[in-house]
């Protein structure tokens, strides 16, 4: 269990670096050519990297690579929702929600082997 908690928070800090590199650009440097914001989300995307890497070797020790992938997709929404609603000032949609219980979902056929 200690190992499924290490992965989620080294997927989660990786999941912060990950959504700055992809999409902080469009607010931060939107009038720069695209080759500076590409390299500058390239540089935070080495801090994902950081986190990314340790976390899915540890989450492998214990979690299937489609447990691995449902986990990560889930801590990427949650970071995405309030990085879209409180950084980049998106109003909040049902469709969040509706992604979410998807997501829900997608987690209780990849895990149900693991609790059964």
């Amino acid at each position: 269990m200690q190992q499924v908690i290490i992965t989620v928070l080294l997927l989660f800090c990786s999941n912060v670096f990950m959504t700055f590199a992809w999409y902080a650009h469009l607010k931060e440097l939107g009038s720069k050519p695209w080759f500076i914001a590409a390299f500058v989300s390239w540089l935070i995307a080495m801090f994902e990297y950081m986190f990314q890497v340790p976390a899915n070797r540890i989450g492998f020790t214990v979690l299937s690579l489609g447990q691995l992938k449902i986990l990560q997709e889930i801590i990427t929404l949650t970071v995405f929702v309030p990085f879209s609603i409180f950084y980049m000032k998106e109003p909040l949609k049902m469709d969040y929600l509706y992604a979410g219980l998807c997501i829900l979902g997608a987690v209780y056929f990849v895990f149900r082997s693991k609790f059964a």
